[in-house]
């Protein structure tokens, strides 16, 4: 009785189902989701070195403070935090000092990389001489960078604060290209073979909406106020994030239903896709499709460009 009445004179959310919940009952909903994803899915063992990919944004936030709280749970999983400075004008500086100011307050290493130190360039200037949209490049190199840098680092696990709008969009993006192989990569756990050049990925927001990922940041004061990148209104994403939110105002459940079915056949992706075998790039040697990886394609086009 005493959860209704708070719940009802102060509530911070209203779930599906019509449930209305206060901070405190939302905050235990929340992090109680991410808990039972993180045992249904066997994200995390019970010894780790866990990095968060931690960007400043509200979905990288949340996702450092609940493994942090889960590593002050259990000392011998330890976390750290991996920055990328991408380079990009007028937002990322915002987002690094949001992310330093979090990782200082809560004693939490954090490990920065830019685009500008690794590359020579940074984002905004690669743009300038690429005929790439800007979150294609940036996807690319940061994606390099984030498990190149963790597995010289020695981390067991990377984890991303990828959240079940994320997912659905890309499983919408994959199925709309007949990229099928992509989507066999997705899940709570990235990858279809396991890998010494891999460090694996995990998505403990996985099953949490980006509604309920934003009202948890926010209520918890994890951030101050939203700040979205300036490039993503020239990306594909954009588009199909619309058209999911369009499809889920009219008919509520439509991502719970895309995520829920997407996970029913995605045990025979991965193995429909589990023999390919996988090479290593002829420069980097990093993990690659062909002969040379996506990062070294799109540098050396930079170079011949210059």
């Amino acid at each position: 009785m005493k959860k209704n009445n708070c719940c009802s004179k102060n509530p911070v959310i209203k779930l599906p189902a019509g449930e209305r919940l206060c901070k405190s009952h939302f905050t235990k909903y929340f992090e109680g989701k991410v808990f039972r994803t993180i045992r249904q899915f066997n994200l995390i063992g019970k010894k780790e070195r866990i990095v968060a990919a931690l960007s400043g944004g509200k979905d990288s936030l949340t996702l450092l403070h609940i493994l942090n709280k889960l590593s002050k749970q259990n000392p011998r999983i330890k976390v750290e935090a991996i920055t990328i400075d991408e380079g990009i004008k007028g937002y990322r500086e915002k987002t690094l000092k949001t992310a330093k100011k979090f990782c200082k307050k809560n004693k939490i290493k954090l490990n920065l990389f830019s685009f500008k130190k690794e590359f020579g360039l940074k984002l905004d200037n690669m743009i300038d001489v690429l005929n790439e949209k800007p979150c294609t490049v940036c996807g690319i190199l940061r994606r390099y960078l984030l498990n190149k840098k963790s597995k010289e680092l020695g981390f067991t696990k990377l984890a991303t604060g990828h959240n079940l709008d994320d997912e659905c969009q890309s499983i919408m993006m994959n199925q709309f290209k007949n990229n099928m192989q992509a989507s066999a990569r997705l899940g709570p756990i990235s990858g279809v073979n396991k890998n010494k050049k891999f460090v694996p990925r995990i998505k403990p927001l996985y099953l949490c909406t980006e509604k309920e990922t934003a009202i948890y940041a926010y209520s918890n004061n994890l951030l101050d106020n939203f700040t979205e990148c300036p490039n993503i209104t020239e990306s594909y994403r954009a588009e199909i994030r619309n058209m999911l939110n369009d499809f889920e105002q009219k008919f509520p459940g439509t991502k719970h239903s895309i995520i829920n079915s997407f996970l029913q056949i995605l045990p025979e992706l991965k193995s429909g896709f589990k023999e390919q075998g996988l090479n290593y790039c002829n420069i980097c040697q990093e993990p690659a499709s062909k002969g040379k990886c996506n990062a070294c394609r799109l540098l050396d086009k930079i170079k011949k460009v210059k």
